[in-house]
């Protein structure tokens, strides 16, 4: 705390000659020393991003083990202390110190999801495009390579979890990142309501029975 900058706090950090064993307790150290401050200090985002990218084990506990635990324990956490974790998590991903497959956590269903973790998934998000603005945010969440990470973040399992997200992300002033989702529930609603026909009685109990 006494460093003049990030920079100089990491330089003292690594030269302490943290063992990997350690690892995992200085990066949650740093996510708790960043939640516990009146209002988020991007110190923390920037000292957090020079160790993802000096260490590349640091890097992996940050995305393998800290986030998805923040993320399932975030209703733990009061207002001011989990918009300081999301903010904190969004510097993280878009100055890609951690890969944006870790959003493969988030699965925005009315059933998995709470008001805490609402709340995590609004300021991550709104905090993404402010740094990299919703075109690039949406480039990236449509990634043809990344669909795998993000199909329960953008769920087309079904209409209603695919709806909830929609309105979601409308709610929250993001409906630009739901071009796909609609076009995709559109399609799948003019699908099944299309009349079905059968050729003959014997098409009818082979469809019957798959069903």
């Amino acid at each position: 705390m006494s460093s003049l900058d990030f920079e100089e706090c990491a330089h003292k950090l690594l030269k302490m000659g943290i063992k990997e064993t350690d690892e995992v307790e200085l990066c949650k150290m740093v996510v708790d020393c960043c939640a516990q401050e009146k209002t988020f200090r991007r110190f923390y985002g920037l000292l957090a991003q020079r160790f993802a990218m000096l260490k590349p084990t640091i890097r992996d506990i940050l995305a393998g083990t800290c986030f998805p635990e923040q993320y399932e324990s975030i209703h733990m956490l009061e207002t001011n202390k989990l918009r300081n974790v999301a903010m904190f998590f969004a510097h993280l991903l878009h100055s890609d110190a951690i890969p944006w497959t870790v959003l493969e956590r988030i699965h925005l269903n009315e059933e998995e999801t709470n008001s805490s973790k609402r709340i995590f998934i609004k300021i991550l998000f709104k905090e993404l495009t402010e740094y990299l603005g919703l075109k690039k945010v949406n480039e990236r969440l449509l990634d043809p390579e990344m669909t795998e990470y993000f199909k329960y973040l953008l769920p087309k399992d079904n209409p209603k979890n695919t709806r909830f997200a929609i309105n979601y992300f409308t709610a929250i002033s993001l409906g630009g990142l739901t071009v796909d989702l609609r076009n995709h529930l559109k399609k799948k609603t003019t699908q099944l309501d299309k009349p079905i026909s059968f050729s003959s009685e014997s098409d009818s109990s082979d469809s019957s029975s798959s069903e």
